[in-house]
């Protein structure tokens, strides 16, 4: 604020600095107040705000969106390479505005900040988009470019994170405290909006539209990049409307000065004649003025408290992780709408957008005329609670899920399914101690096989011998398995007899929801298959067995097909979430070329609607939890440090992501239990951060400043009297 204004303001005319030589503030003029919406007390600049952080997040999330599938499918990086560098790139977003603010409060002020910084943003939009053209360079100059862009993207978004909702937080008066809780909720509000439709977007530009023949990831990132060129338009029209703080020069820097000279000090003093001094920084009080003390006290008191948010922030961030890779194990088929598991998050940001409204005008209305006090603290302790619910409910369907899964073969065991491909009927028997027979009827030829069978070894690898009886004439034949693995033995004609062979069907698991299949060719030449855009899958003639592909849930009416000498298509009709299918490629007809379907592994029982109560309760905690911190976080900082105290939040976050890294590395669990970790763990941090908050003191708008008012200028003709001690200007 302008010292020289007509109103009484209670900010000081000088910079909280120390004893050292620093030179004076230039005097600044008047501002005039900015236009307001409609007669109300909302500021029009903070309608800018709003739309720059829309577009802001449409941009980061939709890049977000593809970005993991870009490292598979793109780059072709293994999972755990992504999925490394995907929480890399996700900390280091979380980390970067303590520069942000850092150069906010010090150096530029946060209109400058932002400005420069979306500038940066775009120019990462940029390189990136260049790394993701198929035609520009090799895999080399992809995964530089990729590398820089992502860089340059995490200090452009993480740099204006924590200047953005403080900046908006400035355009309100003092005396309009309700008007910038209800921002915080429509600032929160914006990025929700901005998430929920490009979670939606993005991922339709990389996998409908064809870029040179395959899917198109330079489209999917560069849509985002063109929204921030927006945002940073946006946010510029509005510079004449803004209410712009200047620095408050090197504050991060004064701080850590202040605390280290007031801690030395403390410890080097052991005289007794020292008057006692309760409050540690008082201690500083012989070099630094008692305005950054205060402040510093009530930056400390608030950081103190931020102590325990990461475990919150490690559940809330599984939903992108642990929730996505459960809903890989569950039907999306919703009977009206079929949801893929990766777009169960964007449930997320469309509950928000219901929640922040129904809370703000419904329920916390109700709350206060019941004469219940529902304070800052309080929300967000509320939040942590439903929070530790929601992993509970988690942890309760993942166990739902693993019952109804299929069993996996323990140790010194295998599962064996046959598969008869000769023209009648075959008769299988083990041959060994007890003589064995798989099943009491013949296996008819093409016969479904209702399930594995299960077959004990006497070592971890041994020998099996089989006799097959076929038109009464007995085949023996010998295969070698190994512990804990699917076989299917396949047995196919020869000549006027038959023979088997052992296929191992241990990669029959799907990964993100999808589909699997193999295909065995019983035609006497290679089949090429094509399968959506990803190369052609080639399998031998003769009894050819294929690798696994994975594909899209979906109907598959007519995959085309192609010989030597001929093109044909295959009907493979539905293949569903979860479920492996293996495609005999047959001509017994007079149609041509056909397809028998067997499936080796159901689909996924367990319907994905089951996951919406875990998600409702996480996002009704989550509207508790960060929009009141959000808020809190603004109004208990002292005016001199409200970025720096935003980056703090934000770098909770962070350490919520690392500590979900260090659990799923080291805990060994198994996935409900970990549900259930976290959720103990969150419980006994609730408990701690609500005596915490019981013995906290909300700060008064004016308990910051409040000292300040001796100090405040009496402006008498051209002459200005200060009442300062120990301080230089």
């Amino acid at each position: 604020m302008n010292p020289f204004q007509k109103n009484d303001s209670k900010e000081t005319l000088f910079l909280p600095v120390s004893t050292e030589e620093v030179p004076p503030r230039p005097p600044s003029f008047p501002e005039k107040p900015s236009p307001k919406i409609c007669g109300s007390n909302y500021p029009l600049s903070f309608v800018f705000i709003v739309v720059n952080e829309f577009c802001e997040r449409f941009s980061y999330y939709g890049m977000k969106a593809v970005l993991t599938l870009y490292f598979l499918y793109f780059l072709h990086w293994s999972e755990n390479t992504s999925t490394s560098v995907y929480h890399a790139f996700s900390s280091l977003c979380y980390f970067t505005p303590i520069l942000g603010a850092a150069i906010a409060d010090s150096w530029l002020g946060k209109f400058k900040t932002i400005i420069y910084l979306s500038l940066v943003y775009v120019l990462g939009h940029v390189i990136k988009s260049m790394g993701a053209l198929p035609i520009l360079g090799g895999q080399m100059l992809h995964t530089v470019l990729s590398m820089v862009g992502l860089s340059l993207i995490a200090l452009g978004t993480g740099g204006i994170k924590p200047c953005v909702a403080a900046f908006g937080g400035d355009q309100f008066e003092e005396k309009h405290a309700e008007e910038r809780t209800r921002y915080f909720s429509v600032f929160y509000l914006s990025i929700n909006a901005g998430s929920l439709i490009s979670t939606f977007v993005t991922p339709m530009l990389r996998g409908d539209v064809q870029c040179f023949g395959k899917d198109c990831y330079a489209l999917a990132f560069g849509v985002p990049g063109l929204l921030m060129l927006i945002a940073l338009v946006v946010f510029a029209m509005g510079s004449k409307l803004y209410r712009k703080s200047p620095p408050e020069g090197n504050i991060l820097n004064q701080v850590v000065k202040c605390i280290w000279f007031a801690i030395s000090s403390r410890f080097k003093t052991h005289s007794g004649d020292s008057p006692k001094r309760e409050p540690w920084l008082d201690w500083a009080a012989e070099k630094y003025p008692k305005q950054l003390i205060m402040d510093v006290k009530a930056l400390t008191r608030v950081l103190f408290l931020y102590i325990p948010l990461p475990m919150f922030w490690a559940l809330l961030d599984q939903q992108g992780s642990r929730w996505t890779l459960q809903a890989t194990r569950m039907n999306g088929n919703l009977g009206f709408f079929v949801l893929q598991p990766d777009q169960m998050q964007v449930l997320n940001p469309f509950l928000v957008l219901i929640f922040i409204p129904l809370f703000d005008l419904v329920i916390y209305r109700l709350v206060s005329k019941c004469g219940i006090n529902f304070t800052s603290l309080r929300k967000m302790a509320v939040g942590m609670i439903l929070a530790c619910l929601a992993f509970a409910v988690a942890a309760a369907v993942e166990i739902k899920i693993n019952e109804m899964a299929p069993h996996q073969p323990d140790s010194q065991e295998i599962f064996l399914q046959v598969l008869n491909l000769a023209d009648d009927e075959v008769k299988v028997t083990v041959l060994g101690d007890e003589n064995n027979t798989l099943l009491a009827e013949s296996i008819k030829s093409f016969q479904n096989m209702p399930h594995y069978s299960k077959l004990h070894l006497k070592t971890k690898s041994q020998n099996f011998h089989f006799q097959l009886k076929y038109h009464n004439v007995s085949v023996y034949t010998d295969h070698s398995v190994e512990e804990k693995i699917w076989y299917t033995l396949i047995i196919r004609e020869d000549g006027e007899s038959i023979s088997s062979m052992m296929v191992k069907d241990e990669e029959n698991k799907t990964t993100n929801g999808m589909t699997a299949m193999r295909f065995v060719n019983t035609l006497h030449e290679k089949v090429n298959v094509s399968l959506g855009t990803d190369a052609s899958l080639i399998v031998d003639e003769d009894y050819g067995v294929s690798a696994y592909r994975t594909v899209q849930r979906g109907e598959y009416p007519a995959v085309h097909c192609r010989t030597k000498n001929e093109d044909f298509s295959l009907n493979l009709g539905l293949l569903d979430f979860g479920a492996v299918y293996l495609f005999v490629i047959t001509n017994r007809t007079n149609q041509g070329p056909q397809a028998w379907k067997m499936e080796y592994m159901p689909a996924n029982k367990m319907s994905i609607a089951w996951q919406l109560p875990q998600y409702a309760l996480v996002t009704a905690g989550e509207v508790m939890f960060s929009v009141t911190g959000l808020e809190f976080s603004y109004s208990q900082a002292p005016s001199s440090m409200k970025s720096v105290l935003q980056a703090a939040w934000l770098l909770t976050v962070a350490v919520g992501n690392i500590i979900v890294l260090i659990v799923a590395q080291f805990s060994g669990l198994a996935q409900w239990a970990e549900f259930i970790l976290f959720s103990c763990l969150l419980l006994v941090v609730c408990l701690i951060f609500s005596i915490m908050g019981y013995y906290y003191v909300p700060l008064k708008p004016g308990d910051v400043q409040g000292s300040a008012d001796k100090q405040t200028p009496q402006i008498q003709g051209n002459m200005i009297n200060l009442e300062t001690k120990k301080t230089k200007f």
